[in-house]
């Protein structure tokens, strides 16, 4: 087993060590990113002090000044992870106590509207690709991620197998996206292969997306709080369970292991709460 001394710094080759061990755990390539980026900000702060609980205790009200309590826990998650795995239970940290949320938040729900005109806006400029990229996530509820499993064979059969944290699960394309994507392939005279590719055929990749996504905000007038390609997913499960009400079924369809993450996908908003408190008419 690996082990961290006691009163000792922090080292970049146990960050690289640690790193690796969890890609042999075959984790994410976007978990994998988290824990790096957390990993490499922990050390920097750091790696000129020694690792004692007191010096961890104020990197950690540190975070609570800087970051929302979630992040806070996520980057003690990760740091807590690499602790254990050096074995030094001594030095990991108790998470943030969050009150659970009931409603989600208005100001960062995209609505269909906001969703329809994104599209427009990515058709008024020419951006084919794009609309076609913001169509499949919110019309499948696919990970963009994920992106990758939709190629020519997957078109042509109408649905594409994805391979995902270990989980296989198939993602079944709507008829008139199928129709949209053949059109698309055609023009572009894209015969195999992943769809959606950059110009030296590479998959497009989250930072892509996000940042063109970003650039329909003005056109399109939504909120740039709103526009990102999870947004799209969160779109697709609150709609499907809009007319199905199966949250089980929703949950395999999004790849989730837990009911509990997908019951945070189709939270209500503060507002349709209301509307439905007003229906009720119990003021007499």
């Amino acid at each position: 087993m690996y082990r961290l001394s006691k009163e000792r710094k922090l080292s970049e080759e146990e960050i690289a060590v640690y790193l690796q061990f969890l890609q042999e755990q075959e984790k994410s390539s976007g978990t994998l990113e988290k824990y790096r980026r957390d990993l490499h900000q922990f050390f920097a702060y750091f790696q000129e002090r020694e690792l004692d609980k007191g010096a961890l205790l104020e990197w950690k009200a540190y975070l609570q000044k800087q970051y929302h309590p979630s992040s806070v826990n996520g980057k003690l998650t990760t740091v807590n992870g690499f602790f254990t795995f050096y074995g030094r239970y001594d030095l990991r940290m108790k998470l943030l106590k969050i009150q659970k949320e009931i409603f989600s938040r208005e100001e960062k729900e995209l609505s269909r509207t906001e969703y329809g005109r994104l599209v427009g806006a990515a058709e008024q400029k020419g951006n084919e690709r794009l609309a076609l990229v913001i169509q499949t996530i919110c019309a499948t509820g696919i990970r963009v991620s994920e992106l990758q499993y939709i190629t020519v064979e997957a078109v042509c059969r109408g649905r594409a197998e994805v391979n995902c944290k270990g989980k296989r699960r198939i993602i079944f394309l709507p008829v008139e996206l199928q129709k949209k994507l053949k059109g698309f392939l055609k023009r572009n005279g894209i015969r195999e292969g992943v769809v959606f590719r950059t110009k030296t055929g590479n998959p497009l990749n989250r930072s892509n997306i996000w940042a063109d996504m970003k650039k329909l905000c003005r056109m399109a007038h939504v909120e740039p709080s709103k526009v990102f390609p999870h947004n799209l997913r969160h779109l697709f499960a609150r709609t499907f369970y809009s007319i199905e009400k199966d949250i089980a079924k929703l949950a395999d369809l999004l790849g989730h292991s837990s009911v509990e993450t997908t019951r945070i996908y189709i939270m209500e908003s503060g507002r349709e709460h209301r509307k439905k408190l007003e229906k009720m008419r119990l003021v007499l």
